[in-house]
């Protein structure tokens, strides 16, 4: 699959690298191509990886990861050109000031992506763990567990598919509109890792009684 990473931060750049090592085409959709450390993360990337313009990189692509700060979504989005029809994964997280949420309760900031990509597939994502685990997903306890929001049934399949691939219990969770719960969900854990000194090696899971 080809799959196109906007952002190289270290969500985009561990993405990206996990889903090309995984046998995926991983393009990172970059302002400059030729930035020096844009290209010594693919350089070091064991797979199908290369970096393009943002524009370049979402045309070609089948799914398209949204993997920048939350304040450049709507810059990149615009950057990424026309999304008709594409899956859009948005693992970005609407964080404020003091670690508080920018939007919440009558909107998520997976349904701000929507607005600004009205015309994409959009998914809520890989947005409620930092990187570390994203790069190993491996517990003794069992794995992680990974919601995904969306709309989109075949979409979400796909989306649930490449979850799953990471190493994490992929849940559908629902529709987009989940989000609003995802998010919050998500600034759980950045608390505890930064304000409950719980580190950044830590990760949720879904248990299940046998009936």
């Amino acid at each position: 699959m080809k799959i196109a990473v906007i952002g190289t931060g270290s969500v985009g750049g561990t993405l990206g690298r996990r889903w090309a090592e995984l046998g995926h085409s991983v393009c990172f959709g970059v302002r400059d191509p030729a930035d020096a450390d844009a290209k010594a993360l693919v350089g070091k990337i064991k797979g199908d990886a290369r970096l393009a313009g943002v524009s370049d990189a979402a045309e070609d692509a089948d799914v398209v990861v949204l993997a920048t700060p939350y304040a450049a979504n709507a810059a990149a989005i615009a950057s990424a050109g026309d999304l008709s029809g594409k899956i859009l994964i948005d693992v970005t997280n609407p964080i404020g000031a003091n670690f508080t949420l920018a939007v919440g309760h009558t909107t998520s900031g997976a349904e701000e992506v929507a607005r600004l990509a009205p015309r994409a597939r959009v998914f809520k994502a890989m947005n409620q763990v930092g990187f570390e685990v994203m790069a190993n997903p491996t517990f003794a306890a069992g794995k992680p567990v990974m919601f995904v929001a969306g709309d989109d049934a075949a979409g979400k399949k796909v989306v649930l598919d490449l979850v799953s691939a990471l190493g994490f219990d992929a849940i559908d969770a629902g529709e987009l509109a989940i989000a609003r719960l995802l998010e919050p969900y998500a600034m759980l854990w950045i608390h505890l890792m930064a304000r409950r000194n719980m580190g950044r090696s830590f990760a949720f899971a879904l248990l299940r009684r046998q009936s």
